[in-house]
């Protein structure tokens, strides 16, 4: 604080008044926030209180670096214009910003570039990947730091062992990524779930379809791959085995000893194995599982995704199934219906409808499991948040299971849980045919790519591992194409319009982080300077814009803890690396006076640094060339 109180007092400024969760030692524009709402709550006699959270950032730089809607001060008796009329000739000169200007409701004001300059180039600097986050965020009790931190589970990506990992798999892995991301550098303990879809009649299939058809070198080699292969082939001739049976069924004769000895007869045997404990039986389950396991492991380190948990159905354990079914019976939430058990949510909304808990046979189901799942994770990780990253057809199951759980008494844990949906991509195929598989979708992407960066020979030539790069580039492609809408939005698989180095792509931010690297490659000012630069030689209309944009990241950081949107972090992305675009030409490094060039780099150096943050915090990873 004391450097802070320093800079500030060169500027003219003595002091900073407090307020809470304002935070001027981490984000630079709640200096101005503060400062404002200071001279505000003078010039206009509304509390400071009211006027701090009504002062906000805005979109575009031409309409200032903050705005105050008038409105928003609710004073009764005047019109909005009529008060700025009163209020702005009051406005005293001040070190940090220039006299305010009206737009419509609005008071707009812009920052004084020098202060601003100072105030941001040195902070992005020197806190490097720590500029712009505000860990207090996810502190328990942000008054008191030794009260801990709070905890976050998300549950997300949840593919199905040896079935396709299709693209709904994909954008869940890609947006529950992301969000532990954002909650773990916002101070969360952040909680990384896999529940996988690895228990049911299916395995009991696919252990006869091993048995039958499996073979074991493929399976070691690609155990996905194989055990979808034979997967398809059983259910196949599954399907055949059960027209024949139907047709003898419809000619009167006896079908009980074909039923038994068919593929279903047999997977259903095995699968009851399973579910009494037999070794033998659960031993080929848990080598499908355990290979399946490492072979995603693989997969999610291309994506820059780990998970701290590899849960999942068959891990749901009994007593809680047992403990869960004996809360809704003596509740009075679970009712009998027909021999199976159902909760009747109709009473509560019509749209909740009736939701099966039990089957007639005593079977659990999915809902089941993810009620006792709910009660377990409430137990192994206090957690203070449970955050479900699923598609938006699951909408009624989630609302189901959380409107369950309150009505079991454990509005508790129902008040914690928070579905992230989000819709459907469309057209999702490898070149190769409709088999989608993410490994197949990246491989098809990262050859693309690599197709692209050879039509530029001479930029080509200068990458030491195209390959590798091609392979990076290929995966920004796709989690970029995926995060650039609104979550709720589904879009086109577009391979072309992804890969491509025009537009808003991956290719294009991975580009815009690569040519920074080459301008201080070629610069030849070592990073150790930079801190001495003389940033008052920065006076173009360009630098100072750059500046303007890159004190807003503290700020888009706090605005996506609340949207918890990817695209809130990549419209700013874009947004600075356009201006970049349109700065190089302007702001020369090579060839400029040794001193401007140096403060020109300080400047670049800070730009490549916010994107890299931004990039890192999406689950990409930026290259250097």
């Amino acid at each position: 604080m004391d450097e802070l109180t320093s800079k500030l007092e060169s500027f003219g400024l003595q002091t900073l008044p407090s307020q809470p969760n304002s935070f001027p030692l981490l984000n630079p524009v709640d200096i101005y926030r503060l400062h404002l709402s200071s001279i505000l709550a003078d010039v206009t006699g509304v509390d400071r209180k009211i006027i701090y959270p009504a002062l906000s950032w805005t979109q575009t730089l031409d309409k200032g670096d903050m705005v105050l809607p008038i409105p928003a001060l609710r004073i009764k008796g005047k019109k909005p214009a009529e008060l700025a009329a009163e209020w702005i000739p009051k406005f005293p000169e001040s070190p940090l910003v220039e006299k305010p200007t009206v737009h419509a409701n609005f008071i707009q004001f812009f920052f004084k570039p020098q202060p601003l300059m100072q105030l941001v180039l040195p902070k992005v600097l020197s806190e490097k990947e720590n500029y712009g986050l505000n860990p207090s965020n996810g502190l328990k009790d942000p008054l008191d730091p030794s009260k801990g931190k709070k905890t976050v589970v998300f549950d997300f990506s949840s593919p199905n062992i040896a079935k396709q990992f299709h693209a709904g798999h994909l954008r869940s892995t890609i947006i529950g990524g992301f969000l532990a991301n954002l909650f773990e550098a916002a101070g969360w303990i952040s909680i990384r779930l896999n529940y996988l879809g690895d228990w049911g009649r299916q395995f009991g299939l696919l252990a006869i379809a091993y048995k039958t058809l499996g073979n074991e070198a493929e399976f070691k080699a690609d155990p996905i791959g194989h055990l979808f292969d034979i997967y398809v082939k059983i259910n196949n001739l599954s399907e055949q085995e059960q027209e024949k049976i139907k047709q003898k069924q419809t000619n009167g004769e006896d079908v009980t000893a074909l039923e038994a000895e068919s593929k279903l007869g047999q997977a259903r045997e095995y699968f009851k194995r399973m579910e009494d404990g037999d070794e033998e039986a659960l031993s080929l389950w848990r080598q499908f599982r355990d290979l399946s396991i490492e072979k995603y492991k693989k997969t999610y380190a291309r994506l820059n995704i780990k998970f701290d948990i590899y849960h999942g159905e068959s891990k749901i354990k009994q007593e809680s199934l047992e403990l869960a079914s004996k809360i809704m019976e003596e509740k009075k939430v679970s009712e009998d219906s027909e021999g199976a058990t159902i909760v009747n949510l109709e009473k509560h909304s019509k749209k909740l409808g009736k939701a099966v808990v039990k089957k007639k046979d005593g079977t659990s189901l999915y809902l089941t499991r993810d009620i006792a799942g709910a009660l377990e994770r409430e137990v192994d990780y206090n957690p203070d948040k449970l955050i479900y990253v699923v598609a938006l057809q699951q909408d009624l199951h989630l609302a189901q299971l959380f409107k369950i759980l309150e009505l079991m008494g454990r509005k508790d844990i129902a008040d914690k849980c928070l579905h992230i949906n989000f819709g459907m991509v469309k057209g999702m195929s490898t070149r190769k045919g409709t088999v989608k598989f993410l490994d197949d979708i990246l491989r098809d992407v990262g050859e693309r790519m690599h197709e692209v960066m050879k039509t530029n020979q001479a930029k080509y030539e200068q990458v030491a591992n195209p390959v590798e790069v091609a392979d990076t580039l290929g995966i920004s492609s796709v989690m970029v194409q995926d995060m650039k809408g609104k979550r709720i939005n589904g879009y086109e698989f577009d391979i072309n319009q992804m890969t491509s180095f025009e537009g808003d792509t991956g290719p294009y931010l991975q580009y815009a982080h690569a040519r920074l690297c080459s301008i201080a490659r070629k610069s030849g000012i070592p990073q150790s300077e930079l801190a001495s630069a003389d940033l008052s030689l920065l006076t173009e209309k360009h630098a100072i814009d750059l500046v303007r944009l890159l004190a807003q990241w503290a700020d888009v950081f706090q605005l996506t803890l609340k949207t918890l949107e990817p695209c809130t972090v990549l419209i700013y992305l874009f947004r600075m690396t356009h201006m970049l675009s349109s700065s190089y030409d302007h702001l020369k490094i090579v060839g400029s006076e040794p001193e401007l060039a140096k403060a020109r780099m300080a400047l670049y150096e800070s730009a490549r640094q916010v994107l890299n943050n931004g990039m890192k915090l999406l689950g990409l990873s930026p290259v250097d060339r």
